[in-house]
């Protein structure tokens, strides 16, 4: 053999050996959306609360990002110096950051909802598939994520009891102790608490009792209304008002991928945004403690207003009070919370995309030209349904947006160029 022959048949075989270390270090290309989809399904099957949903989509993709990152930060090429919550210090400088996200989002999930493992053991085992490079590593930071939101006050749970005085709030309300949900990403959950809504007696409560007692009223036919309503219900057994916005994430991100890193950080940053929207909403709604519009207008002849008439007979078309007391609209939070910070990340909120609820009718998929759009329509929604007042839409509205711009301006701002991506000044 000549020596030209014997180094060629040398170089091929060294290709062949290298082939399945090149492939490993693939791993799957979009861990973000598998695990996303599982965590929809997780709030989906176990039918948790709007609270514990954005709690736990938020831990699953802190622990991608941080996992993920840590490696870039390690090898000196990071998208961003600043971590959710996992130091970078031990990262494996060398380790796949397609596993490391898959191991990290596997030891939130599994150890959050152990019910379920079956289902995350499957998945990850499809992700490691191709090798293990960087399970070591991502394992252990979902493990330090669940570590450090452990007492976080998402338990134990506790509940309000209502009361028959005017204005408040009738039956017993679970979940309050999420007022006390320790923050992601802003500072104090203090200055997002809304200031209360009218007062009884005031003519703006009178105006907005007059818009909703027609808006809301099931006696009056209004097939868009209801349809609106439907759309944007979203309660237990869907992925609830936070999940519809993880969902608009991935609808635009699979019209517009990201690589890894982005889209790491755009969905932590979205996470961090609804679940930092808990804690303003539950201790709104938990001192203000205001009675929905059914009772609301039922009993308008013991709210001291002379422009409020009561009808006892009168239903929401939502078909039911509501389960928690009306002031603010949750929807209409965490609504604006995501589409802000989505409009942030993308420094532009006209970005169309298309989206199905869980709560949508079969087969029905809505177009919209942007975030702000949908996000006014899902807390139109609630007035459609006759369950909130415009003025928890606007107050609910004007919270999530704050909360949003506080996490854009401060939390894992880019290390180089542009704070977020798109038509955003430096």
């Amino acid at each position: 053999m000549s020596l030209i022959v014997r180094g060629v048949c040398v170089f091929l075989l060294a290709v062949l050996l290298a082939a399945p270390a090149r492939v490993a270090a693939v791993g799957n290309p979009d861990p973000v959306r598998a695990w996303n989809e599982l965590a929809l399904t997780t709030v989906r099957t176990l039918r948790l609360s709007d609270a514990q949903a954005a709690r736990l989509y938020a831990m699953v993709n802190v622990a991608m990002y941080d996992a993920v990152n840590g490696i870039l930060i390690r090898r000196g090429k990071p998208e961003s110096r600043h971590q959710a919550l996992v130091a970078a210090d031990t990262a494996p400088p060398y380790a796949n950051p397609a596993v490391a996200a898959a191991a990290a989002a596997h030891a939130v999930l599994a150890g959050e909802q152990p019910s379920l493992v079956a289902v995350y053991d499957e998945q990850l085992a499809r992700d490691l598939s191709f090798g293990h490079n960087g399970r070591e590593w991502g394992a252990w930071v979902g493990a330090q994520v669940r570590a450090l939101r452990t007492g976080d006050g998402s338990t134990p749970n506790e509940s309000q009891p209502g009361t028959t005085a005017p204005g408040s709030f009738r039956g017993t309300w679970s979940g309050v102790q999420f007022r006390n949900l320790r923050p992601f990403a802003i500072a104090s959950a203090a200055p997002y608490v809304g200031s209360g809504p009218p007062a009884l007696d005031s003519l703006q409560y009178a105006a907005a009792f007059a818009e909703v007692k027609v808006q809301g009223n099931i006696a009056i036919a209004d097939a868009g209304a209801t349809a609106t309503y439907n759309f944007w219900s979203l309660g237990a057994g869907t992925s609830q008002p936070p999940g519809a916005w993880m969902q608009v994430a991935l609808a635009v991100t699979a019209d517009s991928p990201l690589p890894l890193p982005e889209m790491t950080r755009l969905f932590a940053l979205l996470g961090m945004a609804l679940s930092d929207s808990v804690a303003p909403t539950v201790t709104t709604k938990y001192v203000y403690h205001s009675w929905r519009p059914t009772t609301a207008i039922q009993e308008a002849d013991t709210d001291g207003n002379p422009y409020t008439e009561a009808e006892p007979g009168w239903s929401a078309r939502a078909g039911g009070p509501g389960t928690s007391p009306e002031y603010w609209s949750g929807h209409s939070s965490f609504s604006a919370a995501g589409a802000a910070m989505l409009a942030a990340f993308y420094c532009a909120d006209d970005i169309p995309f298309e989206l199905a609820t869980d709560s949508a009718a079969p087969g029905e998929v809505r177009r919209y030209a942007s975030f702000s759009q949908a996000a006014a329509e899902a807390g139109r929604s609630r007035l459609d349904g006759g369950l909130h007042f415009r003025f928890s839409d606007r107050d609910g509205q004007a919270s999530g947006r704050a909360v949003a711009a506080e996490i854009a301006a401060t939390a894992l701002l880019r290390q180089h160029g542009q704070t977020h991506f798109g038509r955003c000044p430096r």
